[in-house]
């Protein structure tokens, strides 16, 4: 993974092999970044997407293995008791151009990722809500 920052955004590239997620963390970590939006594009060769259910109240996760694009990956960032929280969707497709979308818990890149972040002054938080079931922002 190697960055550049211009002004409050950072230009990311994740290269093969490497994570997506684990390489926002990383950036969030080292840049000290608290809340800011994110999205990118690029191919993956492993890619955990998920969907969940409002009405169980529980993620429903699938694995993809083999040639993907990720032909659309945005998202936000901010923390949950202290630690980096990442909120990120992506559309992935085939060699066919079926594509499968949802949330994104973690995609392996097989040739490169390209993303910008753009980190926000200030902080959001997230707090579990009982009600819905996920950890939502919390200003």
């Amino acid at each position: 993974m190697e960055y550049k920052k211009y002004g409050n955004k950072y230009l990311l590239r994740v290269d093969k092999g490497e994570k997506i997620a684990q390489s926002l963390r990383i950036l969030c970590e080292r840049e000290g970044i608290e809340c800011g939006g994110v999205y990118g594009l690029g191919a993956a060769d492993h890619v955990e997407l998920g969907l969940f259910d409002t009405a169980e109240k529980r993620f429903i996760g699938h694995t993809y293995e083999g040639a993907y694009e990720i032909a659309s990956l945005n998202g936000n960032i901010s923390r949950m008791e202290g630690e980096v929280y990442l909120h990120l969707h992506a559309v992935i497709a085939d060699a066919e151009n079926l594509t499968r979308g949802g949330h994104l818990v973690e995609a392996r890149v097989s040739a490169t990722a390209e993303l910008v972040v753009q980190a926000f002054s200030g902080t959001a938080g997230r707090k579990y809500s009982q009600e819905i079931g996920l950890n939502l922002f919390e200003f």
